[in-house]
């Protein structure tokens, strides 16, 4: 069994829910909450040292993304079902539930991506920007290209189940 690298800071321990998957090589620092069946995979870091991390329920957060805050300002919470792609960086902002953030994106400072929206991959979410619900933003500084439709809604919601399901396969061989 291997036991993923959880670290106190200043008295204060991640909590970790008993059915989510945190990877060996992640670093879990401080003040952070990771929800029932949510996973974090490969050489991630949540670092909750200035401020607070939020996980919610089922979901993902893909190799090598960087999560942190800003000190006592503002914390970060990701809600549930939520899918983090590849090495984005994902810093003192707010995702709510079914967002998504695509392969090497950046969602910076009080920045939100509102329930379903999606940030493609590479782009870059200016400090204070919002993606409404269920639209798609690309580019640097990202812009709105259109609301999605069932189909795109569908497609993307496939993923957080998916992570989901792959980190219980995980959790068995620990």
């Amino acid at each position: 069994m291997t036991v993923p690298p959880l670290y106190l800071f200043e008295g204060r321990a991640p909590l970790i829910a008993a059915t989510a998957f945190i990877a060996p090589t992640a670093a879990v620092i401080g003040d952070v909450t990771i929800g029932e069946g949510s996973s974090v995979w490969y050489h991630c870091v949540l670092r909750g040292d200035t401020n607070f991390i939020r996980v919610g329920a089922r979901t993902n957060i893909q190799d090598g993304t960087i999560v942190h805050v800003n000190a006592g300002a503002e914390p970060t919470i990701i809600g549930d079902d939520v899918t983090i792609g590849h090495a984005a960086i994902i810093h003192a902002c707010t995702l709510e539930d079914r967002a998504f953030v695509g392969m090497g994106a950046l969602v910076l400072d009080r920045a939100v991506i509102e329930s379903g929206g999606v940030l493609a991959a590479g782009s870059v979410l200016p400090p204070g920007k919002r993606i409404g619900a269920d639209e798609l933003w690309v580019g640097n500084p990202a812009q709105k290209v259109r609301v999605l439709d069932d189909a795109g809604r569908a497609r993307f919601a496939r993923n957080a189940p998916n992570y989901a399901k792959l980190a219980q396969r995980y959790i068995k061989d620990r």
